[in-house]
């Protein structure tokens, strides 16, 4: 399984996760910060737990290019 985090509240809006994993992430037209698509939140954190393991490389990719560190991705 494949979890990915996200703390939502101190995204800068870079927008480095949609460019490598569009697939999880999406800029909310909102308030422009990263939206995790089809994630629980919890306290300040969206979680999502996938069994595809194809999203795994382009979250960690976008996690790694996350100038303030605000995504985690676990293989589990």
């Amino acid at each position: 399984m494949v979890i990915i985090t996200l703390q939502r509240n101190k995204c800068i809006g870079c927008n480095y996760c949609v460019e490598l994993a569009p697939q999880q992430f999406q800029m909310s037209k909102r308030d422009g910060k990263s939206v995790l698509l089809h994630a629980e939140e919890k306290k300040g954190f969206y979680t999502l737990k996938s069994k595809d393991y194809e999203i795994l490389e382009p979250s960690q990719n976008a996690s790694k290019a996350c100038p303030v560190n605000i995504i985690s991705v676990k293989q589990v």
